[in-house]
């Protein structure tokens, strides 16, 4: 059996308001038999293999859906559908043992046919799989050898794979409820959907016929949504919510820390915030208006002001905790003086007046009034827009935005970001694609890593984005609840991991 190891690589989420504890909910918290978490964000459906939104897989990832390895917090791989796998000399091959007697929620078994449905339904013609053009072009067929077997072969060899296969872009859904999966999903995991309050919460329930029930503590989880962070303090007060894995109000963290209800636990993410531009959109199809408001960004006022100084500003797609990463925050140093020579260069006169769309996270709406300050400074007017995360998705995220303020969080997520022009920053450079398409071509770890340093630098010299910062994570819970993920190399909540002990 292969396990491979991989630094940690993460966050985010979508909008609402905390409701009150129902009396069925209070009841369970008395039995100490279920518990409720609170997220920022509503995902806007709930098969993580058709959309992007990452908090899809805060609910159904490793709880409903399962792939056939799984990622922990700290970033190993484990098998966990999978009981083995093993790959063949030159690494395009993989070849993955499935466990014997895996059945869905609804009695249908798991076997190597369902899984080869999966995977041809993520690489197909027109997916909308967030790892279609990262990962999933680059698997050139998928075999059912027996009932328990499945064959992987690779166009280029990807020592990534296995990591790969426990991302929610990979999970294994039936091939008769994989069409329903956004509102009805039917899984292999440890919980089942019971309601989905939309704007409120989401609940799921233990799935008895799990095959190892036994070991799965809480009988109801539910998630509420809450992005307001004065709302998140207040739910954690009141005892609405029992824990927040993703807390955003961070100025209120002393506060938590201080009072002993509660443990604060603080790990990393693989989140890359930026300020993301549209590069179709003039002036910033100009690399040189790009660089200005790169050079007009002060990024530890920014993680100082809108994170209260937990982050680790970065320069480039990639954190510091990745292979292969270079710090290239010195490449483009806050400078407004340099900024405005850039703005002139480019014909630009000012003030320019640009959009500035905000989503609901905090990092987003406190973090754009610091920008926003910033980039008038050099004589950049960013008029802010506050969307709701439906509308971010509808809007930004199809292409229609100047300016807007994001955290990505899924792991070395560069291929599907920077090398599809039609992606939502609208990049389109031949010599970037060259060099992922390079990187898919070598097997040697020495060249990857050469080849990692020089995407980074590639998108850090186009000044794609303005790169800020990389996210720390803030896990706050009320004292006795264990099992909460402290840090995240991908966005999920591990709940069959949740107990109650002593407080």
């Amino acid at each position: 059996m292969t396990m491979t190891r991989r630094p940690f690589l993460l966050l985010a989420g979508a909008a609402v308001l905390v409701s009150t504890l129902t009396v069925h909910d209070a009841q369970a918290q008395s039995r100490k038999d279920s518990a409720v978490l609170a997220m920022v964000l509503e995902p806007p459906g709930l098969d993580p293999t058709v959309a992007a939104a990452a908090a899809i897989g805060e609910v159904v990832h490793l709880n409903i859906f399962e792939g056939l390895t799984k990622i922990t917090m700290d970033g190993a791989v484990l098998p966990l559908l999978a009981e083995a796998w093993s790959h063949s000399p030159d690494g395009k091959s993989y070849t993955f043992l499935l466990r014997e007697g895996i059945k869905f929620s609804d009695g249908a078994p798991l076997d190597a046919s369902v899984v080869k449905f999966s995977f041809d339904r993520a690489r197909a013609e027109g997916s909308t799989n967030k790892a279609k053009k990262g990962f999933w072009d680059n698997v050139s067929s998928v075999t059912a050898h027996d009932a328990r077997t499945v064959i992987l072969t690779l166009n280029n060899a990807d020592a990534a794979t296995p990591f790969r296969l426990g991302e929610n872009t990979a999970v294994i859904l039936h091939p008769n409820t994989a069409a329903a999966a956004a509102t009805q999903p039917v899984g292999t995991g440890p919980y089942k959907l019971e309601s989905w309050r939309k704007g409120s919460a989401i609940t799921l329930v233990k799935n008895d016929a799990y095959r190892e029930a036994a070991k799965v503590r809480l009988k109801r989880v539910s998630f509420r949504v809450i992005n307001d962070p004065a709302a998140q303090v207040a739910a954690l007060l009141a005892g609405d919510i029992d824990a927040m894995p993703r807390f955003s109000a961070l100025q209120a963290l002393k506060q938590f820390q201080a009072d002993k209800r509660f443990t604060v636990e603080i790990g990393n993410t693989a989140g890359k915030g930026l300020l993301a531009i549209n590069n179709k959109r003039k002036p910033f199809d100009d690399v040189r208006v790009r660089r200005a408001i790169t050079h007009a960004i002060d990024r530890k006022a920014f993680i100082d002001g809108a994170q209260e100084g937990l982050g680790k500003p970065i320069g480039s797609h990639f954190t510091p905790a990745d292979l292969a990463y270079v710090d290239l925050t010195g490449l483009y140093p806050h400078d407004p003086e340099k900024a405005k020579a850039l703005l002139r260069d480019a014909g630009v006169k000012t003030p320019l007046n640009v959009t500035l769309t905000l989503p609901p996270p905090q990092y987003a709406r406190k973090g754009g009034e610091i920008i926003a300050a910033q980039l008038a400074k050099v004589g950049i007017v960013a008029k802010i827009e506050n969307v709701e995360w439906a509308q971010w998705l509808a809007g930004p995220f199809k292409g229609n935005f100047d300016l807007t303020i994001i955290n990505h969080v899924e792991p070395l997520d560069y291929a599907t970001a920077y090398a599809d022009p039609n992606y939502y920053f609208g990049y389109d450079s031949p010599k970037f694609r060259g060099l992922v398409a390079t990187l898919g071509a070598v097997s040697n770890n020495r060249d990857k890593g050469r080849i990692w340093r020089d995407i980074q630098r590639q998108l850090a010299e186009d000044a794609v984005n303005a790169w800020i910062w990389n996210p720390a994570q803030v896990a706050v819970a009320r004292k006795g609840l264990k099992g909460l993920w402290s840090s995240s190399p991908i966005v999920a909540n591990d709940l069959a991991a949740l107990s109650w002990g002593p407080n």
